[in-house]
């Protein structure tokens, strides 16, 4: 009787419903408990009152929203028919990027515009929310912050659809590629818009590098297209006076990448953060061409020097006596070298 019993209880509990079951229950009760964390559950709070004031305003707007978006699917059509994109007829806003960047629009300008609409905005807000979700993963109370402060500039420009926002997300995208792709990403940002030069700062050195030179090739190109550049300023003039574009502000979730992924991400707004770096360049030995090569991750000297240029190094290099040493130094302290002997 006993075995009899003990086995079908054994094998009520290998049953597949009853290990599902039990899954399902494990997972249930991790995801509770971590509701109970008041951080999470005030920026889950803040993300639904923003997501949804957002879809309010969008569904609100209804058929006016896109002005943007269709200036840039009418210039290809009007182009690629033989007018001026800067000139229009319709009712739709002149172009006013680098003639040169309308090809890269073509693929996207040949669909009908119910469906380019639909593909930019929908294209749009799955990458946004890509990177709020990253973003949530890292610091949730702190995203949950940010993406609220910047509704507004989310919600005006997936409302006309300007390219300010696809913008931000590429440059967004540049900080996880490689030294090439992050440097092309720049240059066509920072020629479109300008707001984007900042950027250059937050770059690995070699995207720099690459950026400033694709930078560069976009001046030519421009050079090569004069009369269409000419017309491209002509319709930027046109525009007059234009009020203050809240909506670069945009541009400001580009940082989040750089930012979330330090331990304090808020040590900029110290001003010992500032302290720290005035003091640090003020001790710097490398000569200012130097210091350009290495901004730029360019080779420079020979690779002992490059090694010899860095405190840690020094040290390493100067007699056992000397190292064990206790000596006041800037910065962090490094361990004595050991000499190999055990």
């Amino acid at each position: 009787m006993g075995t009899s019993a003990s086995a079908t209880t054994t094998g009520r509990a290998a049953s597949p419903h009853r290990r599902r079951w039990e899954v399902f229950r494990r997972a249930l009760r991790h995801e509770v408990s971590r509701l109970r964390d008041r951080r999470r559950l005030l920026a889950m709070t803040l993300l639904i009152i923003t997501f949804g004031c957002l879809a309010a305003g969008l569904v609100a707007r209804g058929e006016p929203a896109g002005a943007d978006a269709r200036a840039y699917w009418a210039a290809v059509r009007i182009w690629l028919g033989g007018g001026d994109p800067y000139r229009p007829t319709g009712p739709f806003l002149p172009y006013v990027y680098a003639p040169w960047m309308l090809p890269a629009f073509a693929p996207w300008a040949l669909l009908p515009w119910d469906v380019a609409w639909y593909v930019w905005r929908g294209g749009t807000i799955l990458a946004l929310l890509w990177t709020i979700h990253w973003a949530y993963r890292q610091r949730p109370l702190e995203t949950a912050v940010l993406v609220m402060l910047l509704g507004f500039p989310f919600g005006a420009n997936l409302d006309t659809g300007n390219i300010n926002l696809p913008l931000t997300l590429l440059l967004w995208a540049a900080l996880f590629s490689g030294p090439l792709i992050a440097g092309l990403i720049w240059a066509i940002a920072t020629w479109m818009k300008w707001a984007p030069v900042v950027f250059l700062v937050v770059l690995p050195p070699r995207a720099r590098l690459w950026g400033l030179l694709f930078l560069a090739l976009s001046v030519l190109l421009s050079l090569a297209t004069l009369p269409e550049t000419i017309a491209q300023l002509e319709a930027l003039v046109g525009f007059g006076g234009r009020p203050i574009r809240l909506d670069y502000i945009v541009f400001l979730w580009a940082l989040v990448p750089v930012l979330w992924r330090r331990p304090d991400p808020f040590a900029w707004l110290r001003l010992s953060w500032w302290r720290e770096r005035l003091a640090a360049l003020r001790h710097e030995r490398r000569s200012r061409a130097r210091r350009v090569y290495g901004w730029l991750g360019l080779p420079h000297g020979s690779p002992h020097d490059r090694r010899g240029s860095t405190p840690a190094a020094t040290l390493a290099a100067a007699p056992p006596a000397t190292v064990a040493t206790p000596a006041p130094a800037i910065g962090p302290s490094v361990a004595p070298a050991s000499d190999g002997e055990g």
